[in-house]
């Protein structure tokens, strides 16, 4: 094996992954539903529930709303995440990845080539979603619609290993929506995505430490900064250092001869 043959491997599953995405409208349209909703009718009620101005100048009223719009993105690659893990499980079970996870190139390759693949989905859902904003009104500096990218790509990279890890577990299809509901609303709403951490702390001291802790906030905190043109170092060693830890035990989940795979029969 050469390194053309990892080359053509990666664009492979990578491609095919982006067409699955551009030939499935409906997938596309409820990735950017689901924020838009909370960004144009939720937020008038969070807005109101957190104290803040709800009367003109507008860029008053919409302050809330510049709050939340990186926690919506950040929503929209943890969803996205757990996508790609659904898509994961059927795969290896009677799809593409069934066959790939034997072939000669190494399971880590195939794992981080699929990861790519939802990273470079969800990216893309993103500054569609920060387009409609900024239709809206919603906008922040013209780098921060650069400076985000590698932060979105680095969230992405996380979520989507913590998605990979989740489906080395799953066996089955029927089990997964269970598995996503446990996963993605405590992560969602249990962070800084919606509400600031002095807003928690001022509720619950403990609900404020399991949100500061939660790797979610950390990502949301991270694309935040970033948007904003700034650069929050704690959130990146946090968000780096969750991603490989996320990303190793998938390897090992997935390897037939330590993890989780050799307890459902090897596959």
């Amino acid at each position: 094996m050469n390194i053309l043959h990892y080359w053509r491997a990666m664009w492979g599953i990578v491609g095919r992954e982006l067409w699955r995405f551009v030939k499935q409208r409906e997938r596309f349209i409820s990735a950017l539903v689901r924020p838009l909703v909370w960004l144009f009718i939720f937020a008038a009620g969070f807005r109101a529930a957190l104290g803040l101005a709800i009367t003109p100048p507008y860029e008053t009223y919409i302050l809330y709303e510049v709050y939340i719009t990186p926690g919506l993105m950040g929503m929209i690659q943890l969803f996205n995440g757990m996508q790609s893990s659904l898509s994961m499980v059927y795969d290896r079970e009677m799809g593409s990845m069934r066959i790939l996870m034997v072939c000669p190139l190494p399971r880590w390759f195939l794992l981080f080539s699929k990861l790519i693949a939802g990273v470079a989905v969800s990216i893309l859902q993103v500054y569609v979603f920060l387009g409609i904003a900024w239709l809206y009104g919603i906008e922040g500096p013209w780098q921060g619609y650069l400076l985000v990218l590698p932060a979105l790509m680095l969230v992405g990279a996380m979520l989507g290993a913590l998605g990979l890890l989740l489906s080395s577990f799953i066996k089955q299809l029927e089990n997964f929506a269970g598995v996503m509901n446990f996963v993605i609303f405590p992560m969602f709403f249990m962070s800084t995505a919606l509400y600031p951490l002095w807003k928690m702390k001022e509720s619950s001291e403990w609900l404020y430490y399991l949100a500061f802790f939660n790797p979610f906030s950390q990502a949301v905190e991270l694309i935040r900064f970033a948007f904003y043109a700034q650069f929050n170092s704690f959130s990146f060693i946090y968000t780096l250092v969750a991603f490989i830890v996320f990303m190793i035990i998938a390897v090992l989940g997935y390897n037939p001869s330590k993890g989780m795979m050799m307890k459902k029969g090897g596959r």
